[in-house]
């Protein structure tokens, strides 16, 4: 035991730790800095740039690091480089993280759920906002594991520059066992040194993921907490009312338990006859055009999913579409948007072309984003896309701060006013997976008006959701399509919402546009058999 102790505080070994550091460090910075390089080398459009990165992957992962180390100490001279012992082994370290780190970026970038990129572009958001403001932060946060992992893995590595003579922890260690044959403690006492640094690695890494856990509670919160561990007959705190005080966002909610209804609508007017819906029809008849396509074709592989579209929509004019699964509802309102290309024809948003410029010349996809944000275009998808990272009020404020330039404190004010609107003012700090289901659409729609758009695309809003919390979403449409006086397009098979709200309806099938009219014609009357085939599978349901 005096033996191992007298090892353990050895300056001649701690001085190999010191290397041993020096290295780790060295090669995983280089390594972080390659590896981010080659993960957007492999993300790039650019098909040539990813075989390049591809490429290097293939030599690096698949040759040992020791020969790697040899090369850069022995070999670069040949070339007239040449490299100290610890540079050479550094580089080499360097070069052999870069892929595998590449590897957990990019694994981790795509693994972000793409709804979200596209609920980003609808915003305008532009490509590297996205990636900074939505990727990078959920990204950063799942691959914290992974990479200490490799940073535990990159220093046990280390000890492979002895074979460059690098005087490392592990080259001395052997360096003294040799010269005194007490191999046990010697290496006992090393092997305990390696283990002191991956230990704080590991550490360090559960302090990251702690910081990061969006779930952690707040400082006051985490101190209440604790007294009360320490003072287990101390009362809960309660508001004025006598109630509890739940911290925003801590935990699902029970939706029984927690009652979100919407604020009181005005008084509701007398049934809408039809006089009004002609009065209604005429003055939509003087307004110009919010939507424009004209002979729109969109086609994946072999299969036309949209076969010569034309509609257009006036300011202010409801349009529902209706028609079976796969008729191209979905396709025509991501066109739209420009969240789609397509092959032929063309569509016009307040006038103006998202995806090409006056001259005909399609626009980068920083020139789309800007587009969508002049011409104010919002898009509420199936699945909700909330951002996933922020809380209710962040996904209604944070794009009105990074596209529209709004300050933190109006930014703030405008995303209060719009949950209150839609029945969230208790959630404003729920993070999206505390909410149900109806409360996430509720806060989708908020965050699609929030920019004050002309037209708003809304694409199935209640196919996701359960049988009762339907009626929620559809009353915050209504309401939408009343106050606000919004040209909106919904891809719907609520038939009875479809009536009450639409001016007029589509029917599409087989990518074309089978029939349209005013809305209450349209479901009583349809004139083509395979609208009547439909609505009469609708109505039987």
């Amino acid at each position: 035991m005096d033996l191992f102790l007298h090892y353990l505080s050895m300056p001649y070994l701690f001085d190999g730790v010191g290397y041993t550091l020096l290295i780790t460090v060295l090669g995983l910075l280089g390594g972080l800095a390659m590896g981010v390089v080659l993960a957007a080398m492999q993300l790039s459009r650019f098909r040539g740039l990813a075989v390049i990165a591809r490429g290097y992957s293939i030599i690096f992962r698949g040759t040992p690091l020791i020969l790697q180390m040899v090369f850069c100490y022995n070999a670069l001279p040949l070339i007239g480089i040449k490299l100290s012992a610890i540079s050479a082994a550094s580089l080499a370290l360097a070069l052999n993280e870069a892929p595998f780190i590449a590897e957990i970026l990019r694994a981790n970038v795509i693994g972000v759920e793409r709804g979200q990129v596209s609920a980003g572009q609808a915003l305008g958001m532009t490509p590297s906002a996205i990636m900074r403001r939505i990727i990078a932060p959920q990204a950063i946060r799942s691959m914290v594991p992974a990479l200490g992992n490799e940073a535990v893995s990159a220093l046990k590595n280390s000890s492979l520059a002895s074979v460059v003579a690098v005087q490392e922890l592990t080259l001395r260690s052997t360096q003294l066992a040799s010269a005194t044959f007490d191999f046990f403690s010697i290496f006992f006492a090393s092997g305990l040194m390696y283990l002191v640094l991956t230990g704080a690695i590991a550490i360090i890494q559960i302090l990251v993921e702690m910081l990061l856990d969006l779930d952690r509670p707040p400082p006051r919160e985490q101190l209440r907490r604790a007294l009360r561990a320490l003072l287990p007959g101390r009362p809960e705190p309660s508001r004025a009312d006598g109630s509890a005080v739940v911290p925003q966002g801590a935990g699902e909610v029970d939706r029984k338990a927690v009652a979100d209804p919407l604020p009181p609508a005005a008084p509701k007017a007398a049934a809408v006859t039809p006089a009004d819906r002609e009065a209604r029809a005429r003055r939509l008849a003087g307004n110009g055009f919010a939507v424009e396509v004209k002979g729109v074709r969109k086609i994946y592989g072999s299969q036309t999913v949209l076969d010569g579209i034309d509609l257009s929509v006036r300011a202010g004019e409801v349009v529902a579409l209706l028609g079976p699964s796969g008729s191209g509802k979905s396709t025509l309102l991501r066109c739209i948007n420009r969240l789609e290309g397509w092959e032929g024809g063309t569509i016009r948003v307040g006038g103006q072309s998202l995806g090409s410029d006056e001259d005909g010349r399609p626009r980068s996809p920083r020139g789309v984003a800007q587009m969508r944000a002049s011409v104010g275009v919002g898009m509420v998808f199936q699945q909700f896309n909330l951002f996933g990272h922020l809380t209710a009020r962040e996904n209604i404020a944070g794009p009105l701060r990074w596209v529209q330039g709004l300050s933190r404190f109006d930014s703030h004010r405008q995303a209060d006013e719009l949950l209150e609107r839609v029945g969230l003012s208790h959630r404003v700090g729920a993070l999206p997976r505390h909410l149900s289901g109806g409360q996430q659409q509720r806060v989708a729609i908020a965050r699609a008006v929030a920019p004050g758009p002309s037209v708003l695309l809304l694409d199935e809003p209640t196919s996701a959701l359960d049988p009762e919390l339907v009626g929620e979403v559809l009353e915050v449409i209504r309401r939408l399509a009343v106050e606000e006086g919004l040209a909106m397009i919904i891809s719907t098979h609520q038939l009875r919402f479809a009536g009450e709200v639409a001016d007029r309806i589509v029917f599409l099938s087989g990518g074309r546009i089978v029939e349209e009219g005013p809305a209450q014609q349209m479901l009583r009357a349809p004139s083509h058999p395979l609208t009547v085939r439909f609505l009469s599978s609708m109505n039987a349901e």
